[in-house]
């Protein structure tokens, strides 16, 4: 039984946290609020606590970056806590498995692979690339042993649909979205970010590398909705929420202002091969019925916005 330390308690931290508690691995789970799932440890610590950081890691065999800080504060709040996690990682020897995402790649016109350009003109796509690539300096330097994944939109928690589109629905509402809703999009189980995360830290094909978690066919945003609507019962009515609307909603929202960098990611299509990753560690996706299930489980009762 090794130690895996997990920072973030989100849905991809509990995901990994439910993973390795299935194995039978002792799980800390370092928060902020000191939460986290039964079984596992928890610690209240601050992801940007060096020291700390260092100090709960000692022995363990990985630390899961699950972290994810406002995205209007991404420039202020993920140097400092990168930084803390290449120095646990070091300290500790354990592996630094991180939970990335698509956004260093910036406007894509094809599928994207692990070898598309990181092109990324915004800030959140480029404070990303920037972890990566500090964590790959030290691991080529022999100092760690890194690795990242990266996954498109998530269904499993704190989604598109559980957050835009589920409430609507369950109120016989029309849901609108800030999207092309025919658009070709990957979705990502966070299940799934889970088993390749879990997998990649104990096999050193995956250190030092960027992996793209298995996920299902593309399905249009409409698509999506359908599939739930069934699930739910419920009417499918949704509408396309015009750029310009979210632009203006963003002078009022921090939050909302931000989602103007990723716009591309649902104006466009937006597909993910994940074939490197299957085809290394012979995982598959879930299959994206059983997906929207798991979303619809977490879907809150009213929209966030």
């Amino acid at each position: 039984m090794g130690l895996h330390v997990i920072v973030g308690a989100g849905p991809v931290g509990a995901a990994i946290a439910r993973e390795l508690l299935d194995r039978g691995e002792k799980v800390l789970v370092v928060t902020r609020s000191g939460s986290g799932i039964d079984g596992v440890e928890r610690i209240k610590a601050n992801a940007d606590d060096s020291a700390r950081l260092s100090e709960v890691s000692a022995g363990a065999t990985a630390i899961y970056n699950c972290v994810n800080p406002p995205y209007h504060r991404w420039p202020i709040e993920w140097p400092p806590i990168a930084a803390a996690m290449l120095s646990a990682a070091e300290s500790s020897s354990a592996v630094l498995a991180t939970t990335g995402n698509l956004y260093p790649y910036g406007r894509v016109d094809a599928p994207m692979t692990e070898q598309t350009a990181v092109a990324a003109t915004g800030i959140k796509g480029q404070v990303r690339a920037t972890m990566w690539r500090d964590a790959l300096a030290l691991h080529e330097a022999g100092r760690i042993r890194a690795f990242e994944v990266r996954g498109s939109d998530y269904l499993g928690g704190n989604s598109l649909l559980s957050l835009l589109i589920a409430p609507a629905l369950r109120k016989g509402r029309t849901a609108y979205v800030p999207a092309d809703l025919d658009a070709a999009h990957s979705w990502t189980n966070v299940e799934d970010v889970a088993r390749l995360l879990v997998a990649g830290a104990v096999d050193e094909r995956a250190w030092g590398k960027v992996w793209h978690v298995p996920s299902a066919e593309p399905c249009s945003i409409r698509e999506l909705t359908a599939i739930a609507a069934k699930q739910l019962g419920a009417e499918p009515k949704l509408r396309s929420l015009p750029y310009s609307i979210l632009w203006a909603a963003g002078l009022l929202k921090p939050e909302i202002r931000e989602l103007r960098e990723t716009q591309h990611q649902f104006r466009y299509p937006f597909v993910l091969d994940s074939s490197a990753a299957q085809e290394t560690f012979g995982l598959m996706p879930t299959p994206l019925e059983q997906s929207i299930a798991l979303d619809l489980a977490t879907a809150p009762t009213t929209a966030p916005f």
